[in-house]
């Protein structure tokens, strides 16, 4: 089932579970909610210090894994394409952790996470497995936190590359 406006509407998690529309792309939603992730950056970023940010990270991960949870149980999909709070939370995290950087080194970063996330190489991959649901199971809190969590190891793969360059 490929989401709608209407869908998304209609319970107060799909809005951020689908990234407020950038999940609804009919390709690439996992990019489109990426480069929405970057966007909502620029704008919410200069209003924040970094322990605020930090706090600003945590709320939005603990309301994300609630939203990815309810969203995937209602797709009745474990971990649906549509859904790209995980890219927004993912890439906010390079960003927040790999500035003050330019135009192009975020460009950079966004080519690298994109990879990541959507190659899965070695660690991304055993992320990814990590937490899939098994024949039998229903779509849980567990399922919600690996939604989450793949991403968040494709932005550690991505952070540990731009701190090799850096050093470099």
């Amino acid at each position: 089932m490929q989401p709608t406006w209407r869908f998304m509407f209609a319970h107060p998690a799909r809005p951020i579970a689908l990234g407020f529309g950038a999940g609804l792309a009919p390709g690439a939603p996992g990019t489109i909610g990426t480069l929405w992730a970057w966007a909502a950056y620029a704008i919410l970023r200069p209003g924040f210090d970094d322990a605020q940010w930090g706090w600003v990270m945590a709320a939005a991960f603990a309301l994300g894994w609630w939203a990815c949870t309810l969203t995937a149980r209602h797709l009745a999909v474990a971990d649906p394409g549509a859904i790209v709070w995980d890219e927004v939370i993912a890439f906010w995290l390079v960003l927040w952790l790999a500035m003050p950087m330019g135009l192009l080194g975020q460009a950079i970063a966004f080519v690298l996470f994109r990879y990541f996330d959507a190659a899965k190489p070695g660690p991304v991959a055993w992320a990814d497995r990590l937490f899939k649901q098994r024949a039998g199971q229903g779509i849980g809190w567990a399922q919600g936190f690996g939604i989450l969590f793949d991403d968040l190891v494709a932005a550690l793969c991505t952070l540990l590359v731009i701190a090799l360059w850096r050093w470099w």
